[in-house]
């Protein structure tokens, strides 16, 4: 398969193509689970798969319940189907896990005060409880844990991790926290080894085709786990890679499209040669700090960076071109993030 050909089925697979889904609840059970330790970033990639939608309709739809932010895999925050965050967590969250121990006595916590935390949170949210980043650390604070420096991040990651809370919407401009119990009241149970298989379908329905290692780096598996999950997941084979057999005969996808940051479209590989060169993925990741810049992307492949400054009377986009391309031309790509957003639309370049 070429190149090109391989990206157009991507964009399909990313629902970056004619493939669409109608809500919010359709677009994170299709991904699995989509990455969200960027709170603006998520509800961009959600408002780019559903034209026409605004941001408040997007951030609506994440109260329903059927949708929530933990740290199911890689140790990082996504977003995914409540109802399958407790076995997630189970199979490929328990990795993150097992390097606590380490980090704990870096912080000087003991692994009996980080399982008292956990219970404290518990008990002050039981009941339909909602509290703020800052409300939950008083919380331990006050229930006899000390927290200084990064106890704080550590203990409510350690909570979540452990699926006894989640990360709810935002009130105002800070995270909130919810039982997880009680959020997720519906509940998926499928063995290991089920889990492996939707784990590899989800993966490359929605990113293929791709690699095993890049399902394995997704997911934080083991390579044997991952084997074991594409071989049960129903997929078809394309060369070293793996996709939905539906993807292949989808049409082929052309035109831009503006990508925040950490959407899954950069994302959800480990190699990224196809979608960007050595030096776009350098500026695209400065100094490989993990912190993904958002993209402009024309026929799959990245053509610049862009940031943006949202003001009371419009939203002004800088474009730092990566490629030689035509910024009128781009610049309809970013159109539907300013109705996103309900402002007019501004675009300059450095």
């Amino acid at each position: 398969m070429d190149v090109d050909t391989a990206l157009s089925h991507r964009m399909t697979s990313l629902l970056l193509g004619s493939r669409s889904k109608p809500d919010v609840a359709s677009i994170v059970e299709w991904f699995g689970a989509m990455q969200a330790q960027d709170l603006n970033s998520v509800l961009w990639s959600l408002g780019a798969r559903l034209p026409g939608v605004t941001l408040p309709e997007v951030v609506a739809a994440t109260e329903r319940r059927d949708v929530v932010r933990t740290w199911p895999m890689r140790g990082t925050v996504h977003l995914i189907p409540s109802a399958d965050a407790h076995w997630m967590l189970e199979l490929a969250g328990v990795r993150a896990l097992a390097g606590a121990a380490k980090r704990r006595e870096t912080l000087g916590l003991s692994e009996r005060d980080a399982d008292r935390a956990a219970d404290i949170l518990g008990e002050a949210l039981t009941g339909g409880g909602r509290l703020t980043r800052s409300e939950c650390v008083a919380a331990i604070d006050a229930g006899g844990v000390p927290v200084t420096g990064q106890l704080g991040y550590h203990l409510l990651w350690y909570a979540s991790q452990k699926g006894i809370t989640a990360i709810a919407p935002n009130r105002g401009s800070e995270q909130t926290f919810v039982l997880l119990d009680e959020w997720a009241t519906d509940r998926n149970t499928p063995s290991r080894d089920e889990g492996l298989a939707i784990l590899a379908h989800r993966y490359f329905r929605s990113h293929g085709p791709a690699t095993i290692k890049d399902f394995a780096g997704w997911t934080f598996l083991t390579m044997a786990d991952a084997r074991k999950g594409v071989a049960a997941a129903g997929l078809q084979q394309v060369g070293d890679m793996w996709a939905d057999p539906e993807v292949l005969d989808a049409p082929p996808v052309t035109g831009w499209r503006a990508l925040p940051g950490f959407d899954e479209y950069m994302l959800g590989y480990k190699d990224r040669s196809m979608m960007a060169t050595p030096e776009q993925v350098a500026a695209i990741i400065p100094g490989g700090n993990g912190v993904f810049q958002s993209t402009l992307v024309r026929d799959g492949r990245v053509m610049a960076t862009w940031k943006r400054t949202i003001g009371k009377k419009a939203v002004t986009v800088t474009v730092l071109p990566l490629a030689e391309f035509d910024l009128a031309e781009a610049s309809v790509a970013l159109e539907p993030f300013a109705a996103y957003l309900g402002l007019p639309l501004i675009v300059k370049t450095p």
